[in-house]
């Protein structure tokens, strides 16, 4: 009996996947990302294990990537928390450094120049380390006014053009202001939302990998 071309050709590409699949383990075998946040980061209001970093470890792991994924995230955090906890929350061997940081800040009113700072000084700090960041960017919401959500929202791209650091531009991106995606409070995202975050988050974090497991 013989086996059609057809057959031949799907096996060849199926061995091509497999052989990707394991190399990208292979790579990215022993290789640590922190995802370092808020209450957007810690899974607020969501059962354990459908936090952001939670669904993100699981999507790359789907995808063949064996890659750690730490949550460090802390509800209620801002620039300042996240830089005064830096050196502990992510310590010494993250490959790659996701931060989320800003949204509490710009709840509250904190002065944009106050932000700007913290957060640079984030980046300059964990580049000295030796870690590729991903800054999550985040929008101020309306009530603050144009002129402090103008100077707040280009906090992130002017950052991450000042520092040639990769740049999400807005972390709840096709979640914010859906009620079937978030909490009953309507700021954070549902285990639906996270999802919907994930899967927008993911080309990005592709294209650091390519940088960081090689």
């Amino acid at each position: 009996m013989k086996i059609k071309p057809m057959i031949y050709y799907s096996l060849f590409i199926l061995g091509i996947v497999l052989l990707q699949i394991g190399q990208a383990q292979a790579a990215c075998e022993g290789k640590r990302m922190v995802v370092l946040g808020d209450s957007l980061v810690a899974g607020y209001g969501l059962a354990p294990g459908q936090g952001f970093p939670e669904q993100l470890s699981s999507k790359l792991q789907n995808l063949g990537v064996s890659m750690e994924v730490v949550n460090a995230g802390v509800s209620g955090d801002t620039s300042s928390g996240g830089l005064s906890r830096l050196d502990w929350s992510i310590g010494e061997d993250a490959d790659i450094v996701v931060v989320e940081l800003g949204a509490n800040d710009a709840l509250r009113g904190i002065p944009v120049e106050v932000t700007r700072e913290n957060i640079e000084s984030i980046i300059v700090r964990l580049k000295e380390k030796g870690s590729e960041v991903i800054l999550a960017g985040m929008l101020a919401p309306p009530n603050m006014g144009p002129q402090y959500g103008e100077a707040f929202n280009r906090i992130y791209p002017d950052l991450a053009e000042q520092h040639s650091v990769t740049l999400y531009p807005f972390f709840l991106e096709g979640v914010a202001a859906e009620p079937s995606l978030n909490l009953e409070d309507g700021i954070h995202p549902n285990t639906d939302g996270i999802k919907i975050m994930v899967e927008g988050f993911l080309p990005v974090v592709k294209q650091v990998l390519a940088k960081v497991c090689n």
